[in-house]
């Protein structure tokens, strides 16, 4: 079982979106898939069709109350995948964690005690680098990263490397970055390209070759509960997501090394 978080502590560079569509197109390939939805805001919950405001349990019980994993997974008929789901509840989880003992440690707990094999666990995590967000890297394998290509992304993505660098040192020395995906791509703007250019400098074949674009049906489809290869297979925004669970899948069988911290 392979876990793992998509992060960035930017808000607006689509981690729901990649979470929710790369979950739902690795599903339709044939992989048993669980997404984690760790954001109190509840998007990925709702995206891939499960409501937030009628669900018995969520992360938060997982996280404070220790239920068990089992207990609190739904399955999401439209997308294909199960889910833990979030809801503003898990606002609160943070400060009645901040008293226990290892409280980092608890999502990578309760996954050990998974009996069903997935073959790939998708954490969407919050948008800032909070105890939610270190319980997600605490308990993943790597890290995807993704951001738009503007002007301050640079100066946020070295905020994250060094965080994902001290937790790999600290508490979970198997954490690495999978690999960096640029989100609403578009080639006709010139800031887009320079930094585009110097992502593929810095960080070389971490840079997913596929990007996603800017598109109004991938946008849209969250609003019907569905992912986008649900909501419209053939827009330009599914299609995408399915080139990057194929490239995705493809590194994984060619084992490709995620960057060492």
């Amino acid at each position: 079982m392979k876990i793992l978080a998509v992060a960035n502590q930017k808000g607006g560079v689509g981690k729901t979106t990649t979470s929710v569509n790369l979950a739902a197109s690795l599903a339709a390939m044939g992989r048993d898939i669980l997404l984690v939805d760790l954001d109190p805001q509840g998007n990925a919950t709702m995206s891939a069709g499960i409501d937030k405001h009628d669900i018995e349990r969520s992360s938060y019980d997982l996280l404070v109350d220790r239920v068990p994993l089992n207990k609190v997974v739904v399955h999401a008929d439209t997308s294909g995948i199960d889910v833990v789901p979030a809801n503003s509840d898990l606002t609160a989880a943070e400060v009645q964690l901040i008293t226990v003992e290892g409280k980092e440690r608890r999502l990578r707990e309760a996954l050990a005690t998974c009996s069903k094999p997935y073959d790939i666990v998708i954490i969407d995590c919050p948008p800032s680098l909070n105890m939610l967000t270190l319980n997600a890297l605490v308990a993943a394998d790597s890290v995807l990263i993704t951001m738009q290509c503007e002007y301050f992304a640079l100066e946020g993505l070295s905020a994250l490397l060094d965080t994902v660098h001290q937790v790999s040192e600290s508490v979970n020395p198997r954490l690495r970055v999978e690999g960096l995906v640029r989100t609403m791509y578009d080639p006709r703007n010139s800031l887009t390209n320079e930094v585009s250019a110097q992502l593929h400098e810095h960080f070389g074949d971490l840079v997913y070759r596929t990007v996603i674009p800017r598109n109004v049906r991938l946008a849209e489809a969250p609003s019907h509960g569905l992912p986008a290869m649900h909501y419209d297979r053939y827009s330009r925004g599914s299609r995408a997501y399915m080139a990057l669970a194929g490239e995705f899948t493809k590194r994984q069988q060619i084992g490709v090394q995620p960057q060492e911290n």
